[in-house]
């Protein structure tokens, strides 16, 4: 290959977020033997949400495994993969049902390592569809990432773009330990530009979407681009806000987000999962134990998910989730001194 070739072939091209996950899966199955793919109906179904596609038409029925309709076996036999040298890349078909198999994660996956003294690691992934806005109501709609990253030996991340999602899985895939990757389900079909080839986003960095001066929003998945869109509409009524894509939610990127709010001096936390206990109220707390707390200027603002199931309702769902009008109104109130 000539090095014309191969600069052509680091050009970035135009992907959707779902071919970048597709795109990063099959590099790794390329390039790793030891990787398998296992979940319900992502074999010749091509997965829920058609993200694996016809991946097993290329690598073949013993890696690219259709699981039973058993999240808790499903889950088990990956556990049980990777301590005995594969790295299995386990799909959920949502979320939700990761609360089935929260024995194999919580207690196995997560804690093998330390309780036998670091002389075996679980190098294992499971990906997550996550959130609403596709009518799906109270059981395949929620956001319940908070729940992993409460748990030590677990890393959870939420990438946003299509070129994080590519980057930040193989990295994941690259990981030791297990690594809980949770998509928005909204965020497939968003496209973006993604370097063709191999590339790796760092668990554990966030990224600053925006810069600015007046109030910090920190945002994770879909509320990044709904705080993106606020803070356009903020800059015309003169407010400027920094925008937080904070990527990884266990661990959290301490230093980028109090930075930013001793730049600032206010802060303003995003996110769609219920707002009792969720990541905002980590960063809070993060925000409130440091230095940085002495730089505020107002009361540090969460805006989260409203206390409810979600509802089947189009409207009644959208009211359940933070939208950007909802942005724009507490970051002006916030900048404007009305808390």
């Amino acid at each position: 290959m000539n090095a014309a070739s191969t600069a052509l072939a680091s050009d970035p091209i135009e992907m959707s977020y779902s071919e970048a996950i597709k795109d990063a899966l099959d590099i790794a199955l390329k390039s790793d033997e030891r990787v398998i793919l296992m979940g319900e109906d992502i074999g010749v179904y091509g997965g829920a949400f058609q993200v694996t596609g016809d991946l097993v038409h290329t690598y073949g029925e013993e890696r690219v495994i259709d699981t039973p309709i058993s999240e808790l076996a499903g889950a088990g036999i990956a556990v049980g993969a990777a301590l005995t040298g594969l790295r299995p890349i386990f799909e959920f078909q949502f979320s939700d049902f990761a609360t089935l198999a929260m024995e194999q994660i919580v207690n196995q996956a997560a804690k093998v390592r330390y309780m036998l003294g670091g002389n075996v690691s679980v190098p294992l992934v499971m990906r997550f569809p996550a959130g609403s806005g596709t009518g799906a109501a109270a059981q395949h709609s929620q956001s319940l990432e908070a729940w992993l990253a409460h748990v030590p030996g677990l890393k959870v991340i939420q990438p946003t773009t299509p070129h994080d999602v590519k980057g930040m899985l193989l990295a994941a895939i690259d990981d030791p330990d297990p690594v809980m990757v949770f998509e928005h389900k909204l965020l497939y079909k968003t496209k973006g530009m993604v370097p063709q080839g191999r590339y790796t986003v760092p668990i554990g960095q966030a990224h600053i979407a925006r810069s600015g001066t007046d109030i910090t929003i920190v945002a994770t998945s879909i509320m990044v681009h709904k705080s993106l869109t606020a803070a356009d509409e903020l800059a015309a009524s003169g407010i400027s806000a920094e925008v937080i894509d904070l990527r990884t939610i266990r661990p959290i990127d301490r230093d980028t987000v109090l930075a930013s709010v001793e730049k600032t001096s206010r802060l303003l936390c995003v996110y769609e999962a219920v707002k009792t206990l969720g990541i905002g109220a980590e960063i809070s707390a993060m925000v409130a134990e440091s230095h940085a707390f002495d730089f505020l200027d107002a009361p540090i603002v969460r805006l989260g998910g409203s206390e409810n199931p979600m509802p089947y309702s189009p409207k009644l769902e959208k009211a359940s989730v933070p939208q950007v009008a909802d942005i724009v109104s507490n970051a002006t109130n916030l900048v404007k001194g009305k808390t």
